[in-house]
């Protein structure tokens, strides 16, 4: 018959030290393969976040030209979508809620007025924060 108690002997048993290792490395192999790729998707998610806030920054400066018939200098800047320039005959924002955002890299984006591409150029220079690169450090721009 089977006893549903256990001896003591059974019951002061332990893991022993080769079980714990062999749980230590298998969780080493699960970060190992799930952690790169965990990196990899927060590195899309920067450059997602950069893509949408430079459509909403084109949006408002669209807004700010039909307001004030062109866009604000390279001078004025992207601040001239949140406080009135020193001619401001016809501004009626602030175009943006919250102010002027950083770029998810935590640097302000470059806005040229006029741009080489187009009347003005907006752009975040990515991860690395230079000009060319690939994957994350790519630039993100408006043209």
């Amino acid at each position: 018959m089977t006893s549903y108690f256990l001896d003591a002997e059974q019951k002061n048993r332990g893991f022993t030290l080769l079980e714990l290792l062999v749980v230590l490395v298998v969780l080493g192999m699960l970060a190992g393969i799930v952690g790169p790729k965990y990196f990899k998707q927060l590195g899309r998610s920067e450059t997602k976040i950069a893509h949408a806030q430079i459509e909403t920054l084109v949006k408002a400066l669209d807004i700010y030209r039909l307001e004030m018939g062109n866009y604000p200098t390279g001078e004025q800047g992207l601040q001239a979508l949140v406080e009135p320039p020193g001619d401001s005959v016809g501004w009626g924002g602030p175009y943006l809620r919250k102010g002027v955002p950083l770029d998810p890299w935590g640097r302000e984006y470059v806005y040229r007025s006029p741009g080489e591409h187009d009347e003005y150029d907006l752009l975040s220079w990515g991860k690395d924060g230079r000009p060319g690169g690939e994957g994350e450090n790519v630039e993100i721009v408006s043209w």
